[in-house]
């Protein structure tokens, strides 16, 4: 008895461990029926055929799932207008997408759930110090500005000012500042990016691999798919103490039907639709920040 008792606190212990450490390498259930009063198979149709001239997929949107926390309409048009000027990507959105993509976490269940809270702080970071760097602009403007400014700015165009209105206004703001560090681990906005950067590539292989068509009729378990992205990803960055406790999160990863009810879909075809078009516009998010950190050498900050 003394044994299992033993067993069973450590796993736990390494699952609590598991939320807080995840993000520091690298990147640092119930559901209610959502296809009724939905004409699910209609908007797919469409959705799969919105082409434009040049045969690529145009911007038609997913609609709402009803009784759903987490909607991967939402999602889907967050990333869609992240990607802003020809090489850049607006912060606002891409926080919001990464709002909903926790949400997606947490729908997995509680020890999946655990790695959301860390991205959560995350994004968190990043908006404390766009709200930060927005209060010492203000006051260091005179009484007469701040009061022109707030009678012609509205909070749609206070997202798309100011330092942190982009992740390359964010970088070329922190590198003036002189608060990245290269040599030593800080909270600065360029890394704390990194670390969700890392993560989203692992969530874009695993919705690429969970889109896959079978293979020889049989299509694989949501948790080998899962683990196999973590390992081609994130696993790289990670201690080996870390890497055993994501091993745990994986296997009780809910089955594949699981993914149809979160994202109102009934089959798998229906899913590849969905899921293809969220990794298409995900591709482009993720490309456009690599970029941007790749070209001022921050692709490996501690």
């Amino acid at each position: 008895m003394g044994v299992k008792c033993k067993a069973a606190g450590a796993v736990l212990i390494l699952l609590l461990f598991l939320g807080s450490l995840w993000l520091q390498g690298g990147l640092d259930y119930h559901w209610e029926s959502c296809l009724k009063g939905y004409n699910q198979v209609n908007k797919l149709h469409q959705l799969s055929n919105s082409s434009g001239a040049d045969g690529v997929e145009g911007p038609q949107l997913l609609e709402a799932c009803p009784d759903q926390t987490f909607q991967v309409s939402l999602l889907l048009s967050h990333l869609l207008a992240a990607p802003a000027y020809t090489s850049d990507v607006l912060l606002h959105p891409y926080l919001s997408s990464w709002d909903e993509l926790v949400k997606f976490m947490d729908a997995l269940g509680p020890m999946v759930g655990l790695i959301s809270k860390e991205i959560e702080s995350k994004t968190s970071t990043i908006r404390q110090l766009a709200l930060f760097a927005d209060e010492n602009r203000e006051a260091e403007l005179g009484p007469d500005i701040r009061s022109v400014n707030s009678i012609n700015a509205n909070a749609e165009d206070s997202q798309h000012t100011g330092a942190y209105h982009s992740v390359r206004s964010m970088i070329g703001a922190e590198l003036n500042r002189g608060v990245v560090d290269f040599q030593h681990q800080t909270n600065s906005g360029c890394r704390t990016l990194l670390r969700l950067h890392r993560a989203l590539l692992w969530l874009k292989l695993f919705l690429e691999k969970l889109a896959e068509t079978p293979v020889a009729g049989r299509l694989r378990s949501p948790s080998d798919l899962c683990r196999e992205a973590y390992q081609s990803t994130l696993a790289k960055h990670h201690t080996w103490f870390v890497r055993r406790a994501a091993e745990l999160a994986f296997i009780a990863m809910p089955e594949r039907v699981f993914f149809f009810r979160l994202v109102c879909v009934q089959n798998q075809e229906q899913l590849r639709i969905v899921l293809n078009r969220v990794v298409q516009a995900i591709v482009e998010v993720y490309n456009r920040t690599q970029k941007a950190l790749e070209e001022n050498g921050m692709l490996d900050l501690p």
